[in-house]
This record gives structure tokens, C-alpha cells and sequence, in this order.
């Protein structure tokens, strides 16, 4: 792929990604051949406001897509998931599509290309005698007559193969398109319509534990982006009444980990200690004391009921005596365990990684050595770790920041074996890493004192560096609309950059610049030191420990506007997650504020917890889970 390809799919990228994508269509089943790329976008898209349909778009390009030159010029697939009641209709499809093509070579060509002159006639095939696919579908064919505007700016007759049905048990509606402007005898129509085969034989959407709204299988749930929408939570909820409280189940131990779930199952891990006063120190103060605790430790995982908080197992992943110290605010438990439904692996810093199945058997672990993190400029201070693991396929991947020899880390997820390990010129840090499924290909996005870097998840190499960051970092990157957004809250710093996925190289600013062509924007003294921002329906939201939050136009860093959260007092640890136009921003003193989404600021509800809460919380079909000082509800 030339300069020029990259550029123009990057374009591509950009334009179709306005609006975050629900956990980016992780249960759309839309497979393609090795070396296709593609990405989710929410529908509308911003090039395309006069769509009337509503959903997510899952696009995979044939490798060709900006070669004229090959027969997979311009070939890809798409699929619109919408919601069950919208109009389907050949008219209507014609006219949705025509909306959708108009718009793209508008934003792409400029306004020099006539749009207005575009046509599209979609014809309706009737179903082969004989034939039968896995879901009633309604096939119609047409050409669009347009402007190919990105390579080649001449008019083009682009083939279209489109079917439309509806999803198992009614949830979702399909409109799955197959587009070339190769003759339909050549063969990448073959390949086109095997990707259409295989998804109409997936049967997407079809059980509740494999929706989005059902999963949360890491620390801020998938691709760490702390939203799910479709929850139809409560605004208002009493925990000492029981008022809209579904279950209250007491946790043995401390932890400041979150819970995950995958189904109906939700696993959460503790470090119990042999002392009964083992504690620790919320609230906003400047201490950078460790806590004096070296008593004997049991390290758990326990699997629940999501529905009852019932135990369904409970395993331990080791004991002993901790091998670092912990800050006076932490805990030996701070890492959240993640899930892919088939395992569950739990991290406990210099205690080691941990794989278990489903039902609670360890399968593996793996000692990491001593991992001494604190503060950079006083090493005599142990603070812990707290970066969380993610899985990406069927790796393991762990940031490990310290004192000496950081790096981070890939392992098996079925043996715990080392698949690679990178070493890292980094000081101490916090935060989670995160995968972005960028233009050119998965890029695992770290946050660190250093650098902000990306790597490759698969073999550990570094693709790009960013310099500016604060000398303490803790926010996990977020991505959206083609930006990764990373951020750190430590003066004098304090930066939040927007970096464009599918960059490469040293992306570091020069003195004075705010941006470039790999960083969209960015922002000194604006950066949160603890909680990860959320993005959520083209806004990014920014809460600090103190209780300021802001809203930006993620597009352009644009300040929307900043507020003050009312707190009692000890301020805000936890990250806020966002569903169905809502946020919800937890406290330390155990207060959930809902605000809701959108340019101008509103508070729907403040409700308290009744224990310290530093967790970030879980959502999972139609319930927030929140783990709390003593108990999880």
C-alpha cells in the first residue's frame, strides 16, 4: 500500500467515524478474508445527518479498495444492524443508500462533485427455487451511477447486492450490502458473498449473553470505553431502603478492583487479609505514604449470580505475605480481572497473573517478579500497581510500569506462557492499556510518564511515541471516531491528546504546537489524574478528582462546558460510564451522580451508596453493579 493509499484510507476512516460505536459491533459476527480491514461507525453518520435509519454500520474493504488498478477496486462489504420497527422497504433502502453515497462523496470530493446527479434503482430478486438461508431475507440489486471520489474522482458504476431481514427474536433489523464495480462473474463477487453467507449463517444477535448490553469483560467493559447502552436504568435508587437495589452482597477483604461479567456470571477478586483493621485512606490530600500492612494475604476471585449475587464459586489465587507495599489509598487487589467467556484471568501485581476457567479452576500462573511502582521522584515510597489486564484474541496483555525494567507483556491465555515482552524506557504508572481497532490495524495504545505509546498487539512492536506527558500517569486511553484520547492529571502537565489511529512514527508536538497531522488536538492543565474520561455520541467527558467535569467536542477539543460536581468532600477516584443518554459519576464518599448526556449540563440524581466507593461500576442488562468498601450491589 503506497503513501497515497494510506492517506486516502485514513481520509476514509476518519469521515465514516463521527459517532462512538457501542462496544464497536463486537457482536456483529462480520468475518472477512485475511488482509480485509474495516471498522463500526454509529448510523447516522456525520457525513450522512439526513439518514433516517438508526444503528451501527460494520464495514470490511477488500485489500484493492484504493487500487484501481486490481479487481478488488473499490469492493467491500457492509452491514447496517437497526433497530426492529425501522422501514426496510425497497423505497426506502434506495432512498437511505442514495442519502449515504451522496453524503460520503460530498465530504470526501468537496463540493465541486454534483450529487445531485447520482442515481440508484434497486430492483427486487426473487429467491432461488430451492434455496434456502438461515434467516428469511429480501434481496434486491441495483447500480449506483456516481463519483468514485477518492482515488480516481470520475464517474463510476458501483454494483450493489443488498439483503434485508430481521434479527432473532425481533431485536435487530439487517441490511447487509455487497458494493464493486467489477463485472459480477469476477471473483471477488465470490468472495464478496461468501462474507454474506457466513454472516447470514452467524445468525447475528441471537442469545442475550452474547449482546453488548449483556458483556462487560474488562475494566470499563469492552475496549475499555465505559459505555452500553440499552440499559434503561433508574434515575434515583435507595441502597438503604432497597429502593431499585436489586441484590446487596457482602465482599470478604479490600479491593479496588471492578467487577466484569460475562452472561449471567460476574467475577470479582479481593485481597483478604489476616488482620481485622486493614484499611484504607480516601479523600484528597497530598500523602505520599505507604501503608505500614505487610499481614498475611489471601488472594480471591469469586464468580456471582449477576442476577441473585449468588456465590457460585470462589477461588484463591494465592497467599502470603504481600511481596510491595500499597499507598495508604490503595489496596493489594487494584487491578479488575477480565473475561472472553471461556476464561477469567485476574491480576494481582507482584503476586502474579492468573488464568482460571469458567467454573473456577486455576489453570496457570505466572510470577511477574516484583513490581515496585511509586512515585518516580521519591523511590523509597511503594504506592502498588494498578493497571488492569486485557485480552485481545488469545492473548493476555499487562502494563507493568515500575522503578527498573518496565515493560509490558503478552501472554497465552490458555497456558499463561510468554508470547512476547517489550521493554519500556518508562517511569511508574497506572493506567490500563487499551486495543484500538485503527485504519491501518490493531494498535495496543499504552499511557505513560515518557512516552504515550502504540504497539502492535500481536508481536509487541512499537508503532508509534508521543511525548508531553504528565510525570504520573493513571487515565486508561479511550477511542472514538478515529481519536484515541489519552490523558494524565499530575501538575504541571495535565494534558489530554487526541491522536489520530494509524499514525506512526514520533508524534511528539514541537514547542508551541497544539497539533499536527497525527494529533487532531490537545490541551494542557485540562487532564484528569484518576478517572478515565468517557466518550460518548461525539462528546468527551473529563471528571477530576476535585469534582470539576468537563465536556469537549471530541471532533475539535472545543470546551462545551465546565462544572462543579457537589461532593462531600473526599472527591472522585472511580471513572464515570455512560448508557442511554446518561452518566453516571461515582464518588469516594459512596454518592452515584447521573447527569445527563449532551451539550448542556444537567443533574438528574444524586444517590448514595453508603459505604466508600472507589470501583469503577459494571453495566450489564439493565443494571449497574457497583462495588462499594464491604459489598457489591
Amino acid at each position: 500500500m503506497n503513501i497515497q493509499t494510506i492517506r486516502l484510507f485514513v481520509v476514509f476512516s476518519v469521515l465514516v467515524s463521527f459517532l462512538h460505536a457501542e462496544e464497536k459491533g463486537a457482536d456483529i459476527p462480520l468475518e472477512a478474508p485475511a488482509g480485509w480491514r474495516g471498522e463500526t461507525i454509529d448510523l447516522p453518520p456525520g457525513f450522512a445527518p439526513g439518514m433516517k435509519l438508526q444503528g451501527l454500520e460494520k464495514i470490511r474493504f477488500a485489500p484493492g479498495m484504493f487500487k484501481p488498478a486490481t479487481e478488488s477496486f473499490f469492493s467491500y462489504v457492509f452491514v447496517f444492524r437497526l433497530g426492529p420497527k425501522q422501514d426496510l422497504s425497497l423505497k426506502t433502502v434506495e432512498r437511505e443508500v442514495l442519502v449515504y453515497y451522496r453524503g460520503l462523496a460530498k465530504a470526501v470530493g468537496g463540493e465541486g462533485i454534483e450529487t445531485g446527479k447520482f442515481t440508484l434503482g434497486l430492483n427486487k430478486v426473487e429467491p432461488a427455487k430451492g434455496r434456502k438461508n438461515p434467516v428469511e431475507v429480501t434481496a434486491s440489486t441495483g447500480i449506483l451511477d456516481w463519483i468514485e471520489p477518492f482515488v480516481t474522482k470520475k464517474p463510476q458504476k458501483l454494483r450493489l447486492e443488498l439483503h434485508t431481514w430481521k434479527g432473532k427474536a425481533g431485536k435487530y433489523s439487517y441490511l447487509f450490502c455487497c458494493a464493486s464495480p467489477a463485472a459480477p462473474e469476477k471473483a471477488i463477487w465470490k468472495e464478496l458473498r461468501g462474507v454474506r453467507v457466513k454472516f447470514l449463517k452467524a445468525r447475528p444477535a441471537a442469545t442475550p449473553a452474547e449482546s453488548s448490553a449483556a458483556n462487560w469483560p474488562s475494566f470499563r467493559g469492552r475496549d475499555a470505553a465505559g459505555v452500553a447502552d440499552g440499559q434503561d436504568l433508574p434515575d434515583e435508587w435507595d441502597s438503604e431502603k432497597g429502593e431499585n437495589i436489586r441484590w446487596k452482597k457482602r465482599i470478604p477483604g479490600l479491593a479496588h478492583s471492578s467487577p466484569v461479567i460475562w452472561g449471567e456470571r460476574l467475577f470479582v477478586t479481593s485481597a483478604i487479609s489476616s488482620r481485622n483493621d486493614a484499611s484504607f485512606k480516601p479523600g484528597l490530600y497530598g500523602d505520599p505514604a505507604a501503608d505500614a500492612d505487610r499481614s498475611k494475604h489471601r488472594w480471591m476471585v469469586y464468580c456471582l449470580d449477576k442476577k441473585s449475587g449468588k456465590t457460585l464459586w470462589e477461588s484463591a489465587a494465592t497467599e502470603g505475605t504481600p511481596r510491595e507495599k500499597r499507598h495508604i489509598k490503595a489496596t493489594f487487589a487494584n487491578a479488575s480481572p477480565a473475561t472472553d467467556g471461556r476464561y477469567v484471568i485476574a491480576f494481582f501485581g507482584s503476586q502474579g497473573l492468573f488464568g482460571f476457567d469458567l467454573d473456577g479452576k486455576k489453570l496457570w500462573s505466572k510470577d511477574l517478579g516484583r513490581l515496585d511502582a511509586g512515585a518516580h521522584d521519591l523511590p523509597e515510597y511503594e504506592w502498588g500497581t494498578a493497571s488492569s489486564p486485557v485480552i485481545y484474541r488469545d492473548l493476555v496483555i499487562v502494563q507493568c510500569d515500575v522503578q527498573k525494567k518496565s515493560f509490558i507483556l503478552a501472554a497465552d491465555i490458555r497456558t499463561g506462557e510468554t508470547r512476547w515482552k517489550t521493554d519500556r524506557d518508562e517511569l511508574p504508572s497506572w493506567g490500563t492499556p487499551a486495543v484500538v481497532e485503527g485504519p491501518k490495524g490493531p494498535e495496543l495504545v499504552t499511557n505513560s510518564s515518557n512516552f504515550i505509546r502504540g504497539y502492535d498487539p500481536v508481536t509487541g512492536k512499537e508503532l508509534w511515541r508521543l511525548g508531553g506527558s504528565s510525570k504520573i500517569t493513571a487515565p486508561t486511553p479511550v477511542f472514538s471516531d478515529g481519536l484515541i484520547i489519552v490523558s494524565s492529571g499530575r501538575h504541571p502537565e495535565r494534558p489530554i491528546f487526541a491522536v489520530r489511529a494509524g499514525s506512526r512514527g514520533d508524534l511528539t508536538l514541537a514547542k508551541g504546537e497544539t497539533s499536527s497531522a497525527a494529533v487532531a488536538w490537545s490541551m494542557v492543565r485540562r487532564g484528569p489524574y484518576m478517572p478515565t474520561p468517557v466518550i460518548y455520541k461525539g462528546l468527551l467527558y473529563v471528571l477530576h478528582n476535585n469534582g470539576l467535569f468537563d465536556c469537549y467536542e471530541l471532533a475539535t477539543g472545543k470546551e462545551i462546558y465546565r462544572q462543579r460536581i457537589r461532593h462531600g468532600g473526599s472527591g472522585f477516584s472511580a471513572s464515570p460510564v455512560a448508557a442511554d443518554g446518561k452518566l453516571y459519576l461515582p464518588s469516594e464518599d459512596g454518592d452515584i451522580f447521573v447527569i445527563r448526556a449532551g451539550r448542556e449540563f444537567k443533574q438528574l440524581a444524586r444517590n448514595s451508596i453508603g459505604e466508600f466507593l472507589m470501583a469503577t461500576p459494571a453495566l450489564s442488562g439493565g443494571t449497574l453493579y457497583v462495588r462499594a468498601h464491604h459489598h457489591l450491589l
